[in-house]
C-alpha cells in the first residue's frame, strides 16, 4: 500500500512559530558546509567508516531482531533524512522503495537524497514539526543526530509530537544523538536521558551508549580492534542508541 499523506501536504502552511529558530538551525548548517570538508564524513573516509560501521551493526540487528514486522515488510520515515544516508542502507537491506520516506529541512540535501536514493523513495522537504504524513503510517520512524542541532524545547517538542502521531501503536521510533555537548560546536546541544523521556513521555524506551568520542575514535580508527575495545568501555562513549516504543 502506498504511504499515505493528509491534506497538510497540499495545504499553504501557516505562518510556522518557530521559524526563528527554523531559520538558525539553516544557517547554522550552511557555515557549518562551509568549514568542514566533505571528507571529514564521507563513506570513502576509513576514520569516518568506522563510526558508521558500528552504528549500522547495531541498528540492523536492532531492526531484525527487535521489530514485530518482518524487516522488508515494515515502513519507514527517516526525520532529518540528509542525503539520504539511511535511506539507501534501509532499501540495502530489503526494504521496499516504496515504504520509505524521508523529510530534511534543507532543500539542497532532498535533492542530493533523490538523486541518490531508489526510485519510489518518498522526499519532501518538510520540517520536522509538521510531518505530512497521516497518523499510523509507519512502522519506525528514525532521527539520527536531529535533535541535538534543535535549541528550541517547543520545536523539539513538535517534532517528538509528530514522530509519535505517525508511528502506529507498537512503532519504534529509532534514535542515534549526542547526549553530551560539543565544546567545539555551540550550534548543538546534547540531549540526555530525562529530556529523552520528557519528549517520548508513555513510551517504553531503551538506551544504548554508544560512539566513541570524536577525537579519540578517529585516532584509532587504524586499528579497529582498540576502536572496538574502547567502544565496549562505554565511558568513552558520547551517543544514545535509542528503541522508543509507542505504547
Amino acid at each position: 500500500m502506498p504511504l499515505s499523506t493528509d491534506h497538510a501536504e497540499l495545504a499553504a502552511p501557516d505562518a510556522n512559530p518557530f521559524e526563528s529558530e527554523l531559520a538558525r538551525i539553516r544557517a547554522a548548517y550552511a557555515r557549518r558546509k562551509r568549514e568542514i570538508s566533505p571528507e571529514r564524513y564521507s563513506e570513502t573516509n576509513p576514520r569516518a567508516l568506522i563510526f558508521q560501521r558500528e552504528l549500522e551493526d547495531r541498528i540492523l540487528e536492532l531492526l531484525t531482531r527487535k521489530c514485530s514486522r518482518r524487516l522488508a515488510e515494515s515502513r519507514i520515515l527517516d526525520v532529518g533524512c540528509g542525503e539520504g544516508r539511511w535511506l539507501r542502507r534501509f532499501a540495502q537491506w530489503g526494504l521496499a522503495p516504496e515504504n520509505l520516506a524521508g523529510v530534511d529541512l534543507l532543500p539542497e540535501r532532498i535533492d542530493a537524497a533523490r538523486e541518490a536514493c531508489p526510485s519510489g523513495v518518498r522526499l519532501l522537504c518538510r520540517n520536522g514539526g509538521e510531518l505530512p504524513f497521516a497518523g499510523e503510517s509507519f512502522d519506525v520512524v528514525s532521527c539520527m543526530t536531529v535533535f541535538s542541532s534543535i535549541l528550541a524545547f517547543g520545536l523539539r517538542d513538535a517534532v517528538a509530537a509528530e514522530m509519535l502521531r505517525v508511528l502506529r501503536p507498537g512503532g519504534v521510533v529509532l534514535w542515534y544523538d549526542f547526549f553530551v555537548n560539543n565544546p567545539a560546536n555551540p550550534d548543538v546541544r546534547g540531549v540526555g536521558k530525562a529530556e529523552i523521556a520528557r519528549l517520548f513521555s508513555g513510551s517504553a524506551i531503551e538506551l544504548a551508549r554508544i560512539t566513541v568520542a570524536a577525537p579519540l575514535g578517529r585516532a584509532v580508527a587504524p586499528a579497529p580492534f582498540v576502536y572496538s575495545a574502547l567502544a565496549r568501555c562505554r565511558i568513552f562513549c558520547t551517543h544514545y542508541l535509542g528503541w522508543i516504543r509507542k505504547r
